[in-house]
Order: structure tokens, then sequence, then C-alpha cells
């Protein structure tokens, strides 16, 4: 599977943006796929998580409630519409495939995570 993450870009406060993470592979459709960040000086973050069909979610704490994940695996495509963005929401964003297939076990740890995307890098004024 390789990833392709697009979408970032420079936003004010309360704005929004939607990310999205193209694949290339079969088993896309078959895995788990979520999203994390790095901000400046910080530690990879998780974001959110979407089960291979599409069924569940998950979400992080700090994006509960503004940030939404949804695929459309017709297109082998992962989004991530975020709103309400925050100026502590600036990051550079990944997404990533889960390394088993028709499982969710362990979501929000980067290392059951084994095909990463390069990154798109979401800047927020204030």
């Amino acid at each position: 599977v390789q990833l392709q993450a697009s979408g970032g870009g420079l936003v004010q406060a309360g704005g929004s943006l939607r990310l999205s993470c193209a694949a290339s592979g079969r088993t896309f459709s078959r895995v788990t796929t979520g999203w994390f960040r790095q901000g400046p000086g910080k530690e990879r973050e998780f974001v959110s998580a979407i089960s291979w069909g599409g069924s569940r979610t998950y979400y992080g704490d700090p994006v509960k409630g503004r940030f939404t994940i949804s695929r459309d695996n017709a297109k082998n495509t992962v989004y991530l519409q975020m709103m309400s963005l925050k100026p502590e929401d600036t990051a550079v964003y990944y997404c990533a495939a889960y390394r088993l297939a028709y499982s969710t076990d362990g979501y929000n740890n980067p290392a059951q995570y084994n095909y990463w995307g390069q990154g798109t890098l979401v800047t927020v004024s204030s």
C-alpha cells in the first residue's frame, strides 16, 4: 500500500480544511486507516481512525466533535474533515494504513501501522 496525503494549507482559527489520503493497492479496503499529527517540538499524536468498511470511527480527545473521518473504498481514499480549527491543530498530518487486515486493535498506536504517507502541513493562524 502506498499513501499520498493532501489538502493541507494555511487557515485562520475557526476555519476548515479537508485532508485526503489516496491509496494504491488492492488491500486498502481491508485495513483500518488512521490519521496522526506531529506539531513543532511535539511527539506524533493520534488524531482519528476508521475501520476498513467505515462502520467504526475513532477520535483523539483534542479533536472530538470538530473532526470527521470518512472513507470511499471505491476511490481508495480516506478523508479528514477538520472544522473549528485552532492554532494548536498546527502540525504535519500523516495518514497510515494498519498492518493487519480486518482489525482495529490498538488503532491509536502508531506502531500498529506499517504504511505511512508523506504528510501534509496544516497551519492554523490565530
